[in-house]
């Protein structure tokens, strides 16, 4: 029997120019490959992938290849950084936070976190923190949550987010239409 070595992924890379942010516990940094065992784990957590309108439970097999794969290769339009704990001994991965691209200088926000750092701050910590860097240059960002997710909703008005109305939005985890909150945050 001859030995065999794993398969080497050639994945093109085109998250280069993505800014690191630093705030006192967290590291805000792009995705890579090595992250996607412990995003699998968390985005297949129940009581994470019903708060958000893009994670489906239980999750397929492949999804969270695909989504980092897509992420790494620029082929997302939505900027994805990883909220890096490390330092402050929670982890190297507890929870994603992203922008998506609008029209005329607007983005939407998007971000979930580990369920074992909830209730700790550091969603706030870390919208906080890309707020003030604002790496696109956003003149406004909108944020939307379930209502049934007021937690969530804090970590928008905490981080200078206004309430502008409600919404509905199709919810993958829970197979149906959940009604939002939606907030906007002037940049400029």
């Amino acid at each position: 029997m001859t030995p065999q070595s794993a398969p080497v992924r050639l994945d093109h890379v085109a998250i280069d120019g993505q800014p690191v942010i630093e705030t006192e516990r967290l590291c805000l940094r792009p995705m890579r490959r090595s992250d996607m065992g412990l995003i699998d784990l968390y985005a297949g957590d129940v009581r994470v992938a019903e708060m958000t309108t893009s994670i489906p439970h239980p999750l397929p097999p492949g999804t969270t290849d695909t989504f980092v794969t897509r992420t790494l290769s620029g082929e997302n339009s939505e900027t994805i950084w990883i909220m890096d704990a490390e330092a402050a001994g929670l982890g190297e991965l507890v929870g994603l936070i992203g922008l998506q691209p609008m029209d005329r200088g607007q983005a939407e926000i998007g971000y979930w976190v580990a369920p074992m750092v909830w209730n700790t701050g550091l969603a706030t910590e870390a919208l906080r923190a890309l707020m003030e860097a604002n790496p696109l240059g956003c003149a406004q960002v909108f944020g939307k949550v379930f209502q049934d997710n007021p937690a969530s909703a804090r970590v928008l008005t905490n981080s200078g987010f206004d309430y502008i109305g409600d919404a509905e939005a199709y919810c993958p985890a829970r197979g149906s239409v959940q009604p939002q909150w939606t907030y906007i945050r002037q940049m400029a």
